[in-house]
């Protein structure tokens, strides 16, 4: 699908921005990228300022998230009558891992940058960050296995959430899975603990 101007300068500076850091990228190397004559102001037909295009993109970011996740909830629900609770589980982990992934420019920029604008910290804490970890406390709720389940899901939700942020976070920064463990391992690992918040079959008598 063809790409709109704007949405070529948003992602082009995303990407540089994650490359190069926001203050090291100028408008014009934006508008090169972005397949415009650079210094000639055609970002500024769309976007008033640097600001205002990182601005868009952690806003875009955000809502694009919010539809991701309904979809992919719901997309799980579909699976339940024809798939068990791991490969219920698992699904759910590895689209976390590739939701965490496909934000990767987004992180960089996010831990690199964003301190000095606390209001776009905002941006990405409610719209990206929170509406995955409410997702992950909301479809475990949501399964009849985990019914009489007591535990605090909120915080079951902060720990395994916690563990797919974390697993992508430790490859983007230091090059290499945590633990060396491969993707199929974590996923096993997170699957099984995931099992063990079931209560424990009652005694044959």
């Amino acid at each position: 699908m063809t790409r709109s101007t704007r949405e070529r300068i948003v992602d082009e500076a995303l990407r540089l921005f994650a490359e190069r850091g926001y203050s090291a990228t100028s408008v014009a190397e934006i508008e090169a990228a972005a397949g415009l004559s650079p210094g000639a102001g055609g970002l500024y037909r769309h976007f008033k300022s640097k600001y205002e295009v990182l601005a868009a993109a952690m806003h875009e970011h955000a809502a694009r998230t919010r539809t991701q996740v309904a979809d992919s909830l719901a997309q799980l629900s579909s699976m339940e009558a024809s798939a068990d609770l791991e490969e219920r589980l698992s699904h759910l982990c590895r689209a976390g891992l590739a939701k965490v992934r496909e934000e990767s420019e987004l992180t960089r920029v996010f831990f690199r940058d964003l301190s000095q604008f606390p209001e776009l910290v905002a941006v990405v804490r409610e719209g990206l960050l929170q509406p995955m970890f409410d997702a992950i406390t909301s479809w475990f709720r949501a399964q009849p296995e985990y019914a009489e389940v007591e535990v605090d899901w909120t915080g079951i939700g902060a720990v395994l959430g916690g563990a797919v942020v974390h697993y992508r976070l430790f490859q983007e920064t230091v090059g290499e899975s945590p633990g060396h463990a491969e993707k199929d391992q974590f996923v096993a690992a997170w699957v099984r603990l995931a099992v063990g918040l079931l209560p424990a079959p009652a005694p044959v008598s």
